[in-house]
């Protein structure tokens, strides 16, 4: 038992998603990071809580408030109207941002976490041999931090692929427009073709696991060569 065109249609629009997500995420998720890395504002935490909210905050909560606010009705909805932009939601353009929204803290955090790990030595030795600011951060603050853009890349992507509950919610179930590849599982389940689902699930898990097998490798010998 092998898979369905729709089942293929479902791995490409999942591979699609998660691959704009992700690049999004990176260009999104790098400033913020930096700054939650090196600020001194006051308010800092009240940041850091909202942009880790959606680890904690069940998908189909996030996705059922995402769905009011890019609504016809909903705020963001009636502004995009008002400026000629067609709704969103039930769209993909819906998906990328639902799972940018949703996957924001898997990206920031591991950014944060190696930008903090650097700490200011590095700069101010940049600085005092004239290096300017953007040239300090892509020069020296880049480089370092790479073991953490591989981190939040991977764990972006993976998690963008997982998504089921905001995709769901925000994108509904339109084949070759917005069924991913877990709506796809869960249709196979809902109508008891647990073959075709084994297939889709298995090859998600030992995807999922592969990735995660190339991260920690390569973070292993990162720190053996920081050593």
């Amino acid at each position: 038992m092998g898979l369905e065109s729709s089942d293929w249609s479902a791995v490409w629009l999942t591979l699609r998603l998660a691959s704009i997500s992700t690049l999004i995420l990176i260009i999104l998720g790098t400033p913020l990071a930096w700054w939650l890395a090196t600020t001194r504002f006051r308010y800092k935490t009240l940041i850091e809580a909202a942009v880790a909210l959606p680890i904690i905050l069940p998908p189909t909560v996030l996705g059922f408030y995402l769905l009011i606010a890019f609504g016809p009705s909903g705020t963001i909805g009636k502004m995009l109207d008002a400026v000629g932009v067609s709704p969103i939601v039930f769209t993909f353009t819906g998906l990328v941002i639902g799972s940018i929204i949703y996957s924001l803290p898997f990206v920031v955090q591991p950014l944060q976490a190696a930008m903090t790990a650097i700490g200011k030595g590095p700069r101010e030795v940049a600085a005092t041999l004239r290096a300017g600011p953007w040239d300090r951060f892509f020069s020296v603050i880049v480089p370092l931090a790479w073991p953490g853009f591989l981190t939040a890349t991977v764990l972006g992507f993976a998690h963008t692929v997982g998504e089921f509950g905001v995709v769901l919610m925000i994108g509904g179930n339109i084949p070759n427009e917005t069924k991913v590849l877990s709506i796809s599982i869960y249709d196979h389940v809902d109508a008891l073709e647990y073959g075709q689902a084994h297939w889709l699930a298995g090859g998600l898990l030992a995807f999922s696991f592969i990735l995660l097998v190339i991260v920690y490798s390569l973070n292993r010998k990162t720190m053996t060569l920081n050593r």
